[in-house]
């Protein structure tokens, strides 16, 4: 493993455009070490198929072992992803920057020739999807588990917003980029998508939409328009599959034709909210508990960004040190159905001005 900025000296020799040489600049390479390609290759026995972990946002990846023992997750930048280069540098460059309990630790990086690839610490219970969309599974997470989770994840959402050196906005918030450690704490991660603000920024707009339909944030969608508020979209709807186990991008009442919002919705206005919690955790000793996660999740997935809370004030409704909480009004989306996970992944560039209305040509897988 090699340290020091041979890494830098060799992206100046591949790029020429000065947006991402100002961006690589931003990297302390000192702070993070770089691998060499062997020692990969090693430590995931070649990137045999049966060390595979899944798929991230930009290539395949794959669970190693280090000559000391300790276990990674060696994320491997696809040679046929169209915009996986921009990903990677977004990602070491906002991650690089960022320490939190409830944030995956990159602990390095390797480019070699074509090779790209980040090396992360090793979350030996995958992600939370595999647990709460999972009948075989769900039953491992009591709510005492979900209620950790929740919490896990609120906290470190507000250190991206608030509390790190930088201000972030993930953009891609969903159950699949929670990852849960040894003891099912949650870390959020896949940074490609993130977007540091300035100072003085509380909302940018863009014509290049990323992320997963069912938890982009009306705006987001439909203008392009994000801020924290599109985060705290995103937490309500994650928030609101681990209270009911179901997928919002998946879930469709057939009576109703309602969304897992809609449905959610249309309980709460009936006042008989008991259909939409997991059968595995609806016990008479937590009830309150997890209708206040409900409520929290419907404020927080108001169509409307003012209506939201922020992440600040979610953290002390779930701490019930907020106790009297507002009525929640109709969340976006209601009564659309989304049966895909569908990602826009247009490649055009972004935009930092106010833009009232953002049309969307194309719409396909990333």
């Amino acid at each position: 493993m090699k340290k020091g900025n041979s890494f830098l000296k060799r992206r100046e020799a591949q790029f020429s455009d000065d947006s991402l040489l100002g961006e690589i600049n931003q990297v302390d390479f000192q702070e993070l070490p770089l691998f060499e390609f062997e020692i990969l290759v090693t430590a995931t026995n070649s990137f045999q198929p049966s060390n595979k972990l899944g798929q991230g946002g930009f290539g395949l990846v794959y669970k190693g072992k280090l000559q000391d023992g300790q276990e990674i997750a060696v994320k491997r930048l696809s040679q046929t992803s169209g915009q996986g280069m921009e990903e990677f540098m977004n990602e070491v460059v906002v991650i690089s920057k960022l320490q939190h309990r409830n944030l995956v630790k990159l602990l390095g990086c390797c480019i070699e020739g074509d090779e790209k690839m980040l090396v992360y610490e090793y979350m030996p219970n995958k992600s939370l999807d595999a647990f709460i969309f999972d009948p075989l599974k769900e039953g491992l997470l009591d709510w005492s588990k979900r209620f950790n989770i929740i919490q896990g994840i609120s906290r470190g959402v507000l250190y991206l917003h608030r509390d790190s050196r930088l201000r972030i906005i993930h953009r891609d918030l969903k159950a699949s980029n929670i990852l849960l450690d040894a003891e099912m704490d949650p870390k959020i991660s896949d940074f490609g998508m993130a977007r540091i603000f300035g100072g003085n920024e509380n909302q940018a707009s863009t014509r290049r939409v990323v992320g997963t339909y069912g938890y982009m944030s009306p705006e987001y969608a439909m203008e392009g328009r994000f801020s924290e508020k599109s985060d705290v979209f995103s937490f309500g709807v994650l928030l609101l599959e681990i209270v009911s186990g179901r997928k919002n991008t998946s879930f469709h009442d057939d009576i109703h034709s309602l969304s897992l919002l809609g449905y959610a919705w249309k309980l709460w206005k009936e006042e008989i909210v008991s259909p939409l919690i997991d059968s595995t955790i609806s016990d008479p000793i937590f009830r309150n508990e997890i209708l206040r996660c409900i409520h929290i999740g419907l404020l927080c997935v108001q169509e409307f960004v003012q209506d939201r809370p922020s992440m600040s004030a979610v953290i002390s409704m779930l701490n019930s040190e907020i106790l009297d909480l507002p009525a929640p009004k109709q969340p976006g989306f209601t009564g659309r159905q989304f049966t895909t996970d569908t990602e826009s992944s247009q490649q055009n560039q972004e935009i930092t001005c106010s833009v009232n209305k953002v049309t969307i040509t194309c719409v396909e897988g990333r």
